[in-house]
This record gives structure tokens, C-alpha cells and sequence, in this order.
């Protein structure tokens, strides 16, 4: 009985960590859509790029080599030196912000008062090319990400922490959870407190929701909507950054890391797509939800296994949860309600 319980324990706190990781990649939505309102389709694959460009950073690699070394007959593919990780995350934010300004000089620039629809079309369009752009740049094999802070501090530091290892020893059972969970669960802390302070407490904050209302009255009004766009861009940028740290350390820095934005999408639906708090809460109980609906019903670990799936039920759960939760409250737990007049 204690055994069962604990691992219980340990399945729900697991779900809790995972929660944190999809809500990671879901604030990049959050983001863009709160300040443009364009769903940006093109987030998983920014985490991507960004992952992808902090470890070429690091490793010394040569940007474009396979392309440079077709042209001109070399076999050059690294400079030569490393790069401590803290120096390539401020390269990597450095190019991701280089990006947020070419995204909007060349591609929203034109699109101001279009239709959502288009918008978001443009979106699929840049997540395409950026996926391609990032195998030309750093070529599409996978790699492994190691990112250490100043002290030592390493991502991933080890497998597994044991948190109550005195219980473990006496009765056999023990609490584990992985280090990176932990880490990401704090990271995402610090982000959403941050995040949430920009967008109620600074001039920008207001003028990116003034921007998201109406573009045409946030032009009259004197805001710059390409200085807004490339703010907003930028900040989406390092949230995916951020995400895809988290994730490649996790996983390894792979093609496969751009669908984690498909995992984003039941935690929009729950938190609501512009709610930066909804995002983590979101996040929370999708990961709890799924983990505890594998458990109990998946596998057959509750109620005397008298439901048993079979297994393979976090893969769609997710999306169930959130068909199921739009029937009764379409905006989401913390969505802006939408109010017209008849």
C-alpha cells in the first residue's frame, strides 16, 4: 500500500515537471499572440533553431560549412575552439533577436491590418523555412546539448534525485525526479514573474496589448508597430530558447524537437491563448493529467485495475482533455471572454 502510494506520488510530481516543460514552449505562443494576435505557428521550430544555434556555438561550428564546402572544395567544418556556454546563450539571444528584426522587416512589415487567417498562413510559411534554413545552417544531425552555468551548474546534471532517501532505506520505496524537471520547473517560475511584470508594469507591456487590439488605432496613437513587433519576436525568441534548452537536454537536439509545439496546443486551449499564468497552469494539468490518466487507467494501477487501456494513452489524452474543456469554456481558464454587442 505505501508502495503504491509513493509511486503515485512520484507519477503525479513527474506530471507536474512535464506540465512546466509544455508550458515553457506554450508561453511562446502566449507571447505573440497577446501582442499581434497572430498564432504563430513557427514557435517549435524556433525552439529548434535556437537549441540548434547554441550548440553549433558552442562546439566551434561553422555556419552553412556543408554549403561553403561544396562551393569551394574545403573540409572545413569547425573553428577550432569551444565556446564556454554562457558567452553562446548571449550569441544565441543575439541571433534570435537578428531574427525577430528579419521577421518582421521582411514578412510581417506587409501584412499590417490583414485578415488573422493570413497571418497565420505566414507563420506556417516561416516555420517551413526556418526548419530548412536551420539544416542548412547547422547541418540535421542530432545533437547533444550540455548547458553549464557559471559554478558548475550543468544541464543535465545526472538522471535522478532521490528526495526522500531516509524513506527509501527504510521501507524500500523511494521519491525520484529529474534534476532538469527541477531546473525547468524554477526557470519557468523566473520567466512567468518576469514576463507578467513586463506586460502589466512597463510602457512597452501596455503598447504591446494596445498593438494586439487594433493595429490601426495603435498607429494613431503613435506606437511603432515594427519596433512592437520586433520586441515581441525577440521575446518569443528566447522563451524558445529557453524551451528548447530544456528540451534538447532532455531529449537531444533533433528535427523531431519542433512537435513539441503540437503538445502546446491542449495546454492554449486549457490556460487560454492570452494568459501568460494560463500558460503554467495549462501546462500543469496536462502534465499531471496525462501522466495520472496513464497511470490509473493506461496501465491498470487504480482502483484494483479495473479499467486497463492497454498503455500508449499520454500520446492523446492531451487533446481529448482539451475538446472536452472547449465545450464549456471555449476562451480557456484565464482567456479574455468575448463580449459583442447584438
Amino acid at each position: 500500500m505505501l508502495e503504491q502510494i509513493v509511486f503515485a506520488s512520484e507519477v503525479f510530481a513527474n506530471g507536474l515537471m512535464a506540465g512546466v516543460l509544455y508550458a515553457l514552449v506554450a508561453l511562446g505562443f502566449v507571447l505573440i499572440y497577446k501582442a499581434s494576435g497572430i498564432f504563430n505557428f513557427a514557435q517549435g521550430v524556433m525552439a529548434l533553431f535556437a537549441a540548434m544555434t547554441l550548440v553549433g556555438i558552442q562546439n566551434g561550428q561553422i555556419p552553412f560549412a556543408h554549403l561553403i564546402n561544396a562551393i569551394f572544395g574545403t573540409h572545413i567544418h569547425h573553428f577550432g575552439w569551444n565556446v564556454p556556454s554562457f558567452a553562446a546563450l548571449i550569441l544565441t539571444v543575439g541571433v534570435m533577436i537578428l531574427l525577430a528584426w528579419a521577421v518582421q522587416k521582411f514578412v510581417f512589415r506587409h501584412l499590417v491590418g490583414q485578415e488573422p487567417i493570413i497571418l497565420f498562413m505566414a507563420t506556417i510559411g516561416l516555420a517551413y523555412f526556418l526548419e530548412g534554413f536551420a539544416d542548412l545552417m547547422w547541418n540535421s544531425e542530432i545533437k547533444t546539448l550540455t548547458f553549464c552555468l557559471p559554478g558548475e551548474l550543468c544541464l543535465p546534471q545526472g538522471m535522478n534525485l532521490a528526495i526522500d532517501e531516509a524513506a527509501y532505506n527504510a521501507w524500500g520505496v523511494g521519491f525520484f525526479i529529474d534534476n532538469l524537471d527541477i531546473s525547468a520547473a524554477i526557470v519557468a517560475i523566473v520567466l512567468v514573474v518576469a514576463l507578467v511584470a513586463f506586460s502589466q508594469y512597463t510602457k512597452q507591456g501596455r503598447a504591446m496589448r494596445a498593438v494586439a487590439d487594433d493595429h490601426q488605432a495603435a498607429l494613431s496613437v503613435g506606437i511603432s508597430l515594427n519596433f512592437i513587433w520586433v520586441l515581441v519576436w525577440s521575446l518569443a525568441g528566447f522563451v524558445a530558447l529557453v524551451a528548447g534548452i530544456m528540451w534538447g537536454a532532455k531529449s537531444g537536439v533533433q528535427f523531431s524537437l519542433s512537435l513539441i509545439a503540437l503538445k502546446a496546443l491542449p495546454v492554449l486551449m486549457l490556460g487560454g491563448f492570452t494568459s501568460i499564468p494560463g500558460a503554467i497552469v495549462g501546462g500543469l494539468i496536462i502534465g499531471v493529467g496525462e501522466k495520472m490518466f496513464e497511470y490509473c487507467f493506461g496501465i491498470g494501477q487504480c482502483f484494483g485495475g479495473i479499467i486497463n487501456l492497454g498503455g500508449a494513452t499520454e500520446n492523446w489524452f492531451a487533446y481529448v482533455l482539451a475538446l472536452v474543456f472547449l465545450v464549456f469554456r471555449p476562451q480557456g481558464l484565464f482567456g479574455e471572454k468575448i463580449i459583442e454587442r447584438v
